[in-house]
């Protein structure tokens, strides 16, 4: 069995599925992740990685759909 890393952030501005869409996409794309779910009715993002993935990365990957990161949950 693979040990996988399971990580729930808080993400600011969400406001409906296009939103969620654009931070899954970017999630998506970082080196080891396996899924994203994000809830824009909560601001909760859940990422699953193969690895634990480093806060900037992640934070990078939220600015960059244009979203901002409060940290983990």
């Amino acid at each position: 069995m693979t040990a996988v890393t399971e990580t729930v952030y808080k993400v600011t501005g969400m406001t409906c599925g296009h939103c969620e869409g654009a931070v899954t996409a970017e999630l998506t794309a970082l080196p080891g992740v396996t899924s994203v779910k994000a809830v824009a009715s909560t601001g909760e993002v859940t990422v699953v990685s193969a690895t634990p993935l480093a806060e900037d990365d992640v934070r990078a990957a939220v600015d960059e759909a244009g979203y901002e990161l409060a940290g983990q949950v």
